[in-house]
């Protein structure tokens, strides 16, 4: 890629755009364009479509990746609720391991990863865009996990990493609330990197991740190793038996059954 190759339409790969993800290579860097209308909800096949994309850059000359939207108005709004409570409990624990997997993968890897977050990043976008090395915000862009208003609570990574980039205190007041912060705010806590205006969102992660992509491979890997705290497993294990327990309670039933009717809910802590 040079440094003139900064346009913002979608080009996807030959294969790929018929895919919820859609994987375009620019040389060193990669870009994944979440496009899975309306709203980018990280529904199975679209966690599966993304670990696909991650597999095709493995052993490539690509450097670095940027999770990106083909959505001009929102980055990912979080898990696609109408396909997630299609699953059983099997497949939902499948779902979610998986996501997980993926997500610490992108962590242990030399392969930087960006997320270029425009709009809304709520629940799983919000998890999926702190799973990623680095994290631009447009102007645009408001960071979430509200999850606890539907009465569950974050599935990927939301009660680890959002502790580890803001601080334990903020995190949990943020997770027990479930409101979003916009970008400025986000950035002034750590969980963004960096604010640009909205038209500049992609050429600014594109141009640090082109930065990123010449760095040494393995010092690029030895520095993601040794700066991950090593409690996170243990952490993302206690989650994820968390997360079953609670998405299987009758106030989880509730609180989506609220959502998709749109009324508000009502919990009975049962």
């Amino acid at each position: 890629m040079t440094a003139a190759d900064t346009s913002t339409a979608p080009r996807p790969d030959a294969g790929w755009e018929d895919s919820p993800v859609k994987l375009e290579t620019r040389d060193r860097i990669a870009i994944a364009w979440l496009d899975h209308p309306p709203a980018n909800g990280l529904s199975p096949d679209t966690v599966a479509a993304l670990a696909r994309a991650w597999e095709a850059i493995q052993g490539t000359a690509v450097r670095a990746l940027v999770i990106a939207s083909a959505n001009a108005r929102l980055f990912c709004a979080g898990a696609d609720i109408k396909a997630f409570t299609a699953l059983d409990e099997a497949a939902a624990r499948e779902y979610i391991a998986g996501m997980h997997e993926l997500l610490r993968t992108f962590e242990r890897s030399s392969i930087v990863t960006l997320a270029a977050v425009n709009g809304l990043a709520l629940g799983g976008g919000c998890e999926l865009a702190m799973a990623c090395d680095l994290r631009i915000a447009a102007a645009s862009a408001r960071f979430g996990q509200p999850e606890v208003k539907l009465g569950i609570i974050p599935g990927f990574g939301g009660t680890q990493r959002l502790a580890r980039l803001v601080g334990p205190a903020k995190a949990l007041e943020l997770n027990l609330v479930g409101d979003p912060v916009g970008a400025e705010e986000a950035h002034a806590l750590g969980l963004a990197n960096r604010v640009v205006p909205d038209d500049e969102l992609l050429p600014a992660t594109l141009e640090l991740a082109e930065t990123l992509a010449a760095q040494a491979p393995l010092a690029v890997a030895a520095i993601k190793r040794v700066s991950a705290n090593a409690d996170l497993d243990a952490g993302i294990a206690a989650e994820q038996a968390a997360f079953a327990e609670v998405f299987f309670s009758a106030d989880a039933r509730e609180g989506i059954a609220a959502f998709i009717e749109k009324r508000p809910p009502s919990f009975e802590g049962r």
